[in-house]
């Protein structure tokens, strides 16, 4: 049997949320979501501002680091201004940087926030282990990739509380539909909506602003056609093709439906235990639960079937890949049947 992988030391420093960030002497922010780790770090040079306006700031490349460098910027300044030193590509670093760094966690100077910022991967292990034990008093803060529906949900709920501001639950899941693949587009739609709206956000909001959005239009083909009704999808379907919409999105679309819908029918249990099991919020799980009502086992396989037929077509293996986008669409409303 082979030997298992020692699992890492539990680390000795505070591990806080993106949302959290404080100042302390070294703070390394890890994690892919590379959208939060500049907000966070935004955040973090705000605070230092307002604690001393006259903060100085540099920026380093971890990758490009020049020996000596770090102990120059952090060395006391004529007129003992705080510093923030920001240094990215961590995750690239060079040999110097990581032995220098180390070298530096033993006696940090006074008034300097070091602020290292580690994408992920295994380069720089030794100076992120060297931090998490606690030498250089610091703290973690982690950004971790956002990945699922209820995530970007909670996302849009706080962008929406800490601007003490209401926003209606239909009208969160309209606009995270409408931005699924950015998270920096989907927060820059919050501040419109903040700043150019001054009642309550609802869908017809929400619909005024982003309807055009390519998730939107192509999931509202799918949920037509989910509804059984044929004819309609397809009129809805050529619309969106006519005015621009991309075909990939639509299958996209598609597939994220019928996949939700699957692992919902195979699950045991009551909606809540399926929402917590399967990573989705309660409404999420409701709403695949009617669209699945009525659909077969071979059913269910039909759909998946046309969808990859239709992915494909798309994606270059067909002259006609609008011809494969309305088969795709009416074999969904025929719940997958044969007819």
């Amino acid at each position: 049997m082979p030997a298992k992988k020692p699992a890492r030391a539990a680390a000795k420093i505070d591990q806080i949320p993106w949302s959290a960030i404080r100042p302390a002497p070294v703070v390394l922010v890890t994690g892919a979501e590379t959208f939060l780790a500049e907000r966070s770090i935004g955040m973090l040079r705000d605070l230092l501002v307002a604690e001393d306006p006259a903060l100085e700031v540099h920026d380093l490349e971890a990758d490009q680091y020049a020996p000596g460098l770090l102990s120059t910027l952090a060395s006391p300044s004529l007129f003992g201004e705080p510093r923030l030193v920001r240094v990215t590509t961590v995750e690239k670093c060079t040999d110097a940087f990581i032995t220098e760094t180390i070298s530096y966690l033993q006696n940090p100077a006074d008034d300097v926030t070091l602020v290292l910022r580690h994408g992920g991967g295994v380069r720089g292990k030794k100076l992120l282990d060297t931090v998490r034990s606690g030498v250089g008093g610091g703290i973690e803060v982690q950004c971790d990739e956002i990945k699922r529906d209820t995530d970007r949900i909670d996302f849009v709920n706080a962008e929406f509380r800490a601007a003490r501001r209401k926003i209606a639950p239909s009208a969160v899941r309209t606009l995270v539909a409408a931005f699924a693949d950015d998270l920096a587009e989907l927060a820059a739609a919050c501040r419109q909506l903040l700043a150019d709206e001054a009642a309550e956000i609802t869908d017809r909001t929400v619909d005024k602003y982003y309807g055009g959005r390519v998730e939107t239009n192509a999931f509202k083909v799918a949920d037509i056609a989910l509804a059984g009704r044929s004819a309609p999808a397809i009129v809805e379907l050529r619309h969106a093709l006519a005015t621009g919409e991309a075909p990939v999105p639509i299958v996209a679309a598609f597939a994220s439906k019928i996949r939700t819908m699957a692992k919902v029918s195979s699950f045991r249990g009551s909606s809540g235990q399926a929402a917590s099991a399967l990573g989705m919020a309660p409404w999420q799980v409701q709403r695949a639960q009617r669209d699945v009502a009525g659909w077969s086992e071979a059913g269910l396989a039909n759909a998946i079937m046309s969808i990859a037929t239709a992915d494909a077509a798309v994606k270059g293996g067909s002259r006609d890949a609008h011809f494969a986008l309305e088969v795709m669409v009416r074999t969904i409303a025929r719940r997958g049947e044969e007819r």
